[in-house]
C-alpha cells in the first residue's frame, strides 16, 4: 500500500476537500485567446504570471487543491508549435512552479501553514487531439503508444514535486489501463482518476462504469476516483451508481452545464438545466463525494459557494 496519501492525510483533518475551478475561462476573462490546440498551456509560454494569479484567487476562494496548467501541456502538443522536448519539460515543470508560487503567496498573507495540495494535471490523449474527443473516447492507440504519450509529462510533474497526479477527463478504458501501468513505474506518487461519461452507467467510450471502477479499485496508487467536466445535472445519477462500486473517496468537479463546441473552442449556454451547486451538494456528499470543485466555466465565486456549503455540513 502506498504510504504517502495526501488525500487521506487531509481528510483526517477536514471532512471534505475543495478542488479549484476552471483555469481556461478565468484566463480568457483576463484577455487570453485560447482558440488554440494548446488551450491554457499556451499561456504557460506567453503570460505565465496570469496562471499564478488565477491559482491564487482559487486558494483565496477556499480551494484546498490547485490543479496545474498542464492538462494540454504535452511534448507532442508543444512539438507542433516548434518547441523541443527540453523546452516542453521545462514548461510542464513551470506549471507546477506557478501553482506553488500562488500557494506560498496565499499562505504568506494568511501567516499560516494550511495543508494545501498541488495536483499535477494529466489530461487524456483526446485533449491533445483538440477535437473534443475527451468527451467521446473516440480514438485508438496501443497500450505502449498511450504510455509513451503520457510518460514525459508525468515524469516532469513528479520531478517538479506535485503532491498528487490528477489523471482527469478520462474517456477511454484502454487509456485508463495504460495510465495505471505507467504510474506503477513511479510507486511513490498517488493519483486521482476522474472520468467523463456517456451516461451514468457508461464511460464516454461505452465501457460499463462498473468494469472501470472495479479495475481502479485494485490500484493502490489511485486514492480517489470520480468524475469531472460533465454537466451539473448529470452528476447525481452518476454518483448514485459510482458510490455503490467503490470505497475510495469520490471526487467530483463538474462543468457549469454549458455545451462545448470543439471547432470554435467555445462553451455555449444550455438553458434547460436547473441544477446548481447549492441544490446539489448535499445530495453529492450523501452519495459519498469527499472532494468537490468545479471544471470548465466555473469561477472563484463558485468555489466560495462550494466552500461555504461544505462548511455548513
Amino acid at each position: 500500500m502506498n504510504s504517502c496519501n495526501p488525500i487521506a492525510a487531509l481528510l483526517k483533518q477536514k471532512k471534505y476537500i475543495v478542488i479549484d475551478g476552471a483555469l481556461a475561462s478565468e484566463l480568457q476573462r483576463r484577455g487570453c485567446d485560447l482558440n488554440d490546440s494548446l488551450w491554457s498551456a499556451k499561456v504557460l509560454i506567453e503570460q505565465p504570471e496570469l496562471i499564478s494569479q488565477v491559482h491564487y484567487e482559487y486558494f483565496k476562494a477556499g480551494a484546498d487543491c490547485a490543479i496545474t496548467a498542464s492538462y494540454q501541456a504535452t511534448p507532442l502538443g508543444f512539438a507542433k508549435k516548434g518547441i523541443d522536448l527540453k523546452q516542453s519539460i521545462a514548461l510542464i515543470k513551470t506549471s507546477v512552479k506557478l501553482a506553488k508560487q500562488a500557494k506560498q503567496r496565499y499562505l504568506n498573507e494568511l501567516a499560516d501553514n494550511n495543508p494545501l495540495l498541488i495536483a499535477g494535471s494529466v489530461g487524456p490523449y483526446g485533449a491533445y487531439l483538440a477535437d473534443g474527443s475527451e468527451y467521446t473516447g473516440d480514438y485508438q492507440l496501443t497500450e505502449q503508444q498511450f504510455i509513451q504519450f503520457h510518460l514525459d509529462r508525468i515524469k516532469a510533474l513528479i520531478e517538479a514535486k506535485v503532491d498528487i497526479l490528477a489523471c482527469e477527463t478520462l474517456p477511454s478504458f484502454p487509456e485508463i489501463q495504460a495510465l495505471t501501468k505507467l504510474i506503477a513505474q513511479f510507486p511513490t506518487i498517488t493519483c486521482w482518476f476522474s472520468l467523463t461519461l456517456k451516461d451514468e452507467n457508461h464511460l464516454s467510450d461505452g465501457t460499463p462504469i462498473s468494469k472501470v471502477i472495479n479495475y481502479l479499485n485494485n490500484v493502490d496508487q489511485i486514492v480517489s476516483v470520480g468524475i469531472n467536466c460533465i454537466a451539473l445535472e448529470k452528476v447525481t445519477p452518476a454518483l448514485a451508481v459510482m458510490s455503490k462500486l467503490t470505497t475510495k473517496p469520490i471526487i467530483v468537479y463538474p462543468n457549469s452545464g454549458e455545451q462545448y463546441d470543439p471547432t470554435t473552442k467555445q462553451w455555449h449556454k444550455n438553458h434547460q438545466h436547473c441544477c446548481t451547486f447549492a441544490n446539489q451538494i448535499d445530495i453529492w456528499t450523501k452519495l459519498g463525494a469527499k472532494l468537490i470543485g468545479g471544471c470548465c466555466q466555473t469561477t472563484p465565486k463558485d468555489i466560495v459557494e462550494i466552500t461555504a456549503l461544505l462548511n455548513r455540513q
